[in-house]
């Protein structure tokens, strides 16, 4: 079980990294993403493995979403780690325990009904510009962009620099997320959890 964990993660953080320094270059298929969103310090333009050398701008943009939904995935992980390990639990789960000991516990509706509500927030999750009743005129700014025209909460009042800046913070705290439910994950794993989460049941 570590074994698969730790090799799910490992093949997993190649989507994460924004991109390495490279030079600038008139190509499409060598752009260079160094003053892409994210690119921040201190580590600036990120591609250890170089998964970008050479790519597209459109495949950088596929990597960003990638990051983006995986970083979102990271957060709500995180908060349900630390909420379960704290002992709240719906009506009916109190004998449930937390973390992977609750992976073997839960009853077989309740995962059946977790894969339809996964398989129905994929399906919704998406570009809402073709969605039938959103505005014909409107359109996503950008790949995770899941506004329909109707609901903004004042996005598109905002400056550019705004957005930018809201966008960079998603992008940090899901980075954040990652390494967060990473670390949580290997001291479970390790025997150790409850020596840095004093709160555990």
């Amino acid at each position: 079980m570590k074994l698969a964990v730790i090799a799910t993660l490992v093949a997993g953080a190649a989507a994460f990294s924004p991109a390495a320094p490279k030079a600038a270059s008139t190509t499409a298929l060598s752009a260079s993403f160094d003053k892409e969103l994210g690119v921040q310090p201190p580590l600036g333009f990120f591609d250890p493995m170089g998964y970008l050398d050479g790519e597209s701008q459109e495949r950088f943009e596929h990597l960003r979403w990638v990051e983006l939904k995986h970083g979102r995935v990271a957060m709500l992980a995180v908060v349900g780690y630390l909420t379960t390990a704290a002992g709240v639990r719906f009506p009916g789960a109190e004998d449930i325990p937390a973390g992977f000991d609750a992976i073997p516990a839960v009853p077989g509706m309740v995962w059946a009904q977790m894969v339809a509500t996964w398989a129905l927030m994929e399906a919704a999750n998406r570009d809402q510009s073709e969605t039938p009743g959103v505005a014909a005129d409107w359109k996503s700014e950008f790949q995770g962009d899941f506004r329909n025209g109707a609901l903004d909460f004042g996005w598109d009042k905002q400056s550019d620099d705004w957005k930018n800046k809201k966008r960079s913070i998603e992008l940090n705290n899901g980075r954040a997320a990652q390494m967060g439910i990473l670390g949580l994950m290997v001291h479970e794993q390790m025997g150790n959890v409850k020596t840095i989460l004093p709160l555990m049941h």
